[in-house]
């Protein structure tokens, strides 16, 4: 099986590799952390080909009597060379209860260097922040970006591949398949099934699954909308669902915990002040957010462009926020190490009046970082307006750094 390489990752996590820290790679399930992870092995292998690797899959058969750290414990002792370099790779480390007190006895005892996943942000954050605290770096992985996308599809820069990119999303595994919404939508659908039952209804012990899709679907209609629970409460009564706001929030948290939308908060430009009320949700992956409904790309492209351009920041490492300038809407500001961009998005610059609120909102920003407007307009090259740069989305989602 050929695996193709996500440098973007692999180079972040490889200094790391013997340094006796634990690396843990987080994100959705489906989005390549055990193909990263194989990677990394293959490395090690042709560095030091008398290493001792040991691979733990907890979605293989053979795994499966592995459910806590009596039996883990167990097999890795079986495993373990002392005579050896031992590197330990375990995938979906959630699924094995107790597996901290393992990691964290392995590590005070030098036994092995430590990779794992796991698709579980809530589990993940309380078990490693409490028993593994200073001893491990977490590593975010997300779908394909739009350049992987190409590279993993063989596919030309064009605005056909940019269609089916925000069409069928960056899940590494379709680019075994046939681009076309029968199969990529069938399969898309599988993964959001299992995500949804394994992740998210099992793992948060949700009761009201019925409930949990009609919410995925308001926030899948919803991309790019400030959000709040009373909103969708008040929405919900109105189509005669009575739910309450608390179970609302629980339903949203755990499907963020699964990774499979992303919350980002306003924030005011000028003071960099939080705010807690009025959010806008994002989903990790575009292909799963569309196969679950009719897709109009017409209607969407304005939803498809926003959460293309918030994955992209966050594939680049922002923190990414909607920014509040007075009474004005910015659509992003991405965060990172002190350095600011502002962005806005729109389909078409169309005639004046839109061009006077995608640009004078940006305008109005009093300091001298890089600000963006990113359209679907034809154009040959980027053009500056008044020190904004106006970009194809191609182009933008194409940028490695800012």
């Amino acid at each position: 099986m050929k695996i193709l390489d996500r440098p973007s990752y692999s180079s972040r996590i490889k200094p790391f590799i013997g340094k006796g820290i634990i690396k843990v790679l987080t994100g959705q399930r489906r989005v390549g952390k055990s193909y990263i992870l194989m990677q990394i092995m293959q490395e090690i292998k042709d560095e030091k080909p008398e290493a001792n690797i040991i691979y733990i899959n907890k979605e293989y058969e053979e795994f499966r009597y592995i459910r806590g750290e009596v039996e883990l414990f167990g097999y890795l002792k079986e495993m373990i060379d002392p005579a050896k370099e031992n590197y330990l790779f375990i995938d979906e480390i959630q699924d094995i209860e107790g597996f901290e007190h393992v990691l964290r006895s392995l590590q005070a005892t030098d036994s092995c260097d430590i990779f794992c996943t796991g698709s579980n942000a809530r589990m993940l954050s309380s078990e490693l922040s409490t028993y593994l605290s200073g001893r491990y770096i977490e590593f975010r992985i997300h779908s394909l970006g739009y350049k992987e996308f190409l590279y993993f599809h063989s596919l030309p820069d064009e605005d056909s591949s940019l269609k089916s990119f925000l069409t069928y999303g960056g899940l590494p595994y379709l680019s075994r398949l046939t681009l076309n919404e029968e199969m990529a939508f069938e399969y898309l659908k599988n993964v959001y099934s299992t995500i949804l039952l394994k992740d998210v209804v099992s793992r948060e012990g949700i009761r009201n699954v019925d409930f949990l899709e009609t919410l995925v679907d308001y926030l899948s209609d919803n991309v790019g909308s400030l959000f709040s629970a009373t909103n969708i409460h008040k929405f919900l009564k109105s189509q005669r669902i009575d739910i309450s706001t608390s179970v609302i929030i629980s339903y949203l948290k755990a499907l963020s915990n699964a990774y499979i939308i992303n919350k980002t908060q306003r924030l005011d430009v000028q003071g960099l002040k939080k705010f807690e009320i009025g959010e806008k949700y994002y989903f990790e992956d575009l292909g799963l957010r569309n196969c679950m409904q009719r897709l109009d790309f017409g209607r969407d492209i304005n939803k498809l462009m926003e959460n293309a351009v918030f994955q992209h920041l966050r594939i680049l490492g922002y923190d990414v926020y909607i920014g509040k300038l007075n009474n004005l809407e910015i659509d992003f500001v991405g965060v990172k190490d002190g350095y600011r961009i502002f962005i806005q998005v729109a389909y078409l610059i169309a005639d004046e009046k839109t061009h006077e609120r995608e640009f004078g909102n940006l305008l109005k920003i009093d300091n001298n970082y890089p600000k963006y407007v990113v359209t679907m307009d034809s154009f040959n090259t980027s053009s500056n307006y008044k020190g904004i740069l106006h970009i194809h989305l191609r182009e933008f989602l194409k940028m490695e750094k800012f």
